[in-house]
């Protein structure tokens, strides 16, 4: 049956500071997860007691820290960097990983492009660009390309250059259509936005079959990864508190910041802007612990968390499945994660067909 495996995975968030990434990413080795995606933060982040760190600079560190473990940027911005200097910048996570251990997603990042004055420049031609520029230059023939947004003229790799060769597999972040579409038609994979439920799993998966059918490709050979807001514990409500801070986090960023483009995100879940607004204003007024509590019950169930007990994880992880996502990426937060990553490894991937 033609198809790609499912995966489990991490989307680790790159305002920690670098010991505890690491020591995260040294877990999720150890204990059989596939991936750890680098979600690249930016300055926003410090209005609220953290600070970004650069997802390309961290992956290689994590490639020397581990065996088995994929590493993804899980997104870098095509406004952050020139596509020449990405695939440089993959290079080099390349040669630290060793062969198939590392995924290069672009989406736009609607939070950098606020902060640098582009939030009403269109994303698609500058991702394409990045893309098509990336995969020239990891190529390793002369290249020449002449896009809207981005021109590339790179001679041809020598035969005797040290360095690894070969592409790496490209993901595109798309919470609109046209996004999704474009990840159908060029892309290896598809990437969600935190806040993904089932029905924004199927409506994604739409728009991505969309594209790669207008493009003759088989839907079914892309990966189509999933970001949602994870905990775990014995006790349900002990397991469900870091799913309600880290969806407190990510609702009120989509208030201050991705209006919009996460309109039908919010729709399919059930929340409107006027539900999650008092969410926002809470983390202004007492940062993420504040945001946490006025998540209700009832907004943390629309945002449909693999969260609670190891039954209730192992059971939404089905769900998401079941709609179409064939790469979970647990968005893992709250208390103790060290341990939290332990009993998903025990009690929760066990129980998965993978």
């Amino acid at each position: 049956m033609p198809g790609v495996p499912f995966r489990i995975g991490v989307m680790q968030l790159t305002m920690e500071p670098l010991a505890e990434i690491l020591d995260h990413a040294r877990a999720l080795d150890r204990h059989g997860f596939d991936t750890i995606w680098l979600a690249e933060a930016y300055p926003w982040w410090r209005k609220h007691s953290m600070e970004a760190r650069s997802a390309t600079a961290i992956s290689p560190l994590i490639a020397r820290e581990t065996e088995r473990l994929t590493i993804g940027w899980g997104i870098i911005s095509p406004f952050t960097r020139h596509p020449i200097e990405v695939a440089m910048d993959a290079r080099v996570t390349q040669e630290a990983a060793g062969p198939e251990r590392f995924h290069l997603g672009f989406g736009a990042s609607r939070i950098f492009m606020k902060e640098i004055g582009a939030d009403e420049v269109k994303p698609l031609n500058p991702t394409r660009d990045s893309v098509r520029i990336v995969r020239g230059v990891l190529g390793g023939a002369q290249f020449d390309y002449d896009g809207p947004a981005f021109s590339a003229h790179v001679p041809a790799l020598a035969d005797d250059a040290e360095t690894p060769r070969g592409a790496v597999p490209i993901y595109i972040a798309g919470t609109g259509p046209r996004m999704q579409q474009y990840a159908g038609e060029e892309a290896d994979g598809l990437l969600t936005a935190s806040i993904t439920t089932p029905d924004f799993v199927r409506y994604s998966c739409a728009n991505m079959a969309a594209g790669a059918e207008k493009a003759g490709r088989d839907p079914a050979e892309i990966d189509v990864g999933c970001t949602i807001v994870a905990s775990i514990d014995e006790d349900r409500d002990r397991g469900r508190e870091g799913a309600r801070e880290i969806a407190g986090m990510y609702l009120a960023n989509k208030v201050q910041n991705i209006q919009g483009s996460a309109d039908v995100l919010l729709e399919l879940a059930g929340l409107s802007q006027d539900e999650i607004r008092p969410i926002a204003e809470a983390m202004e007024r007492g940062g993420r612990r504040a945001a946490a509590a006025a998540v209700s019950d009832s907004i943390l169930e629309k945002c449909r968390p693999i969260a609670g007990t190891p039954e209730d994880c192992a059971a939404a992880i089905e769900t998401y499945r079941e709609a179409g996502c064939t790469h979970v990426m647990l968005e893992l937060w709250g208390e103790d994660r060290q341990r939290q990553i332990e009993l998903f490894a025990t009690q929760v991937l066990p129980r998965l067909d993978r």
